[in-house]
């Protein structure tokens, strides 16, 4: 056996998973046919575009979340508990990143998804993807948090995390982390945030349509709620909306709906990192 210090590189995963604890997370998973989203890609592919499977599921996220804001919200506070409810979606993704060296976890906000196009998402999330955690400015906090002592860094990491006000911009509102790119089909995990989806990978599976045996691509979505702010149903009606709107996908659900595009236009120039960095 043998020991050493936690590294620097990953003290905002510690800080994040001290916070979580205080949530009550309840898990649902369900099984999407990803025909009608593969169509989509493929199509895009064909004219030059590339879209990523949770570039989809972060603009389902924002549209369904939209019309349950019960679900959209947060909750403060044990002996005056208070909710917050956002008229505005904000997606963390998580992303796997190389920081000081080491492999870490790191994660973007994605602001406004109810009225972002799948164009604008994509745009966000291939530009966190692919920069450097080292230099890019958004990141500058985490990097800084690093360097502090851990108990500095974590009291601050928690005055920042634990403000209801500013949580769109900081925690977002939805959560949405994906294993997919590797042999794992479900995950449950817990991203701070009312309402985390895990996104597993797409494989061809049997599906039965209109009573015959197809094979299809299906990918399996995992659902943890905070069951302190919704219950189950309320949950089981996110989870069945965020279902019905990747299986019916087309190509008008990639546009921004009508007359949120002057917003969602002014969504794709503010590009924050996460506070929690997890």
């Amino acid at each position: 056996m043998s020991g050493s210090k936690f590294p620097a590189e990953r003290r905002h995963t510690l800080y994040h998973c001290d916070e979580i604890r205080a949530a009550a997370p309840v898990y649902l998973d369900t099984e999407v046919d990803m025909s009608g989203v593969q169509r989509h890609r493929a199509a895009a592919r064909h004219e030059g575009r590339r879209y990523s499977v949770v570039s989809y599921v972060l603009q389902a996220a924002g549209r369904v979340l939209a019309r349950h804001p019960e679900a959209n919200a947060a909750v403060r506070g044990r002996l005056r508990p208070r909710v917050a409810r956002y008229d505005t979606v904000s997606g963390k993704v998580t992303l796997d990143k190389t920081l000081g060296g080491r492999r870490v976890v790191l994660a973007t906000i994605v602001p406004e998804l109810e009225r972002s196009s799948l164009d604008a998402v994509q745009r966000h999330v291939e530009r966190f993807r692919d920069g450097d955690p080292e230099r890019m400015p958004e990141f500058a906090p985490v990097r800084k948090l690093h360097r502090l002592p851990v108990p500095v860094g974590r009291l601050l990491f928690r005055l920042a995390t634990r403000s209801l006000a500013h949580r769109t911009e900081l925690v977002g509102t939805v959560a949405v982390t994906s294993l997919g790119h590797r042999p794992v089909d479900g995950f449950q995990s817990v991203g701070g945030t009312t309402v985390t989806l895990g996104v597993g990978r797409v494989v061809d599976r049997a599906v039965v349509r209109d009573g015959a045996v197809v094979v299809a691509p299906v990918m399996r979505l995992s659902m943890a709620f905070d069951h302190r702010v919704v219950d189950g149903a309320e949950a089981a009606d996110v989870l069945a909306d965020l279902k019905e709107f990747l299986e019916t996908y087309g190509p008008d659900a990639a546009s921004v709906p009508d007359g949120d595009r002057s917003a969602a236009s002014r969504a794709t120039d503010r590009r924050p990192a996460s506070a929690s960095g997890a």
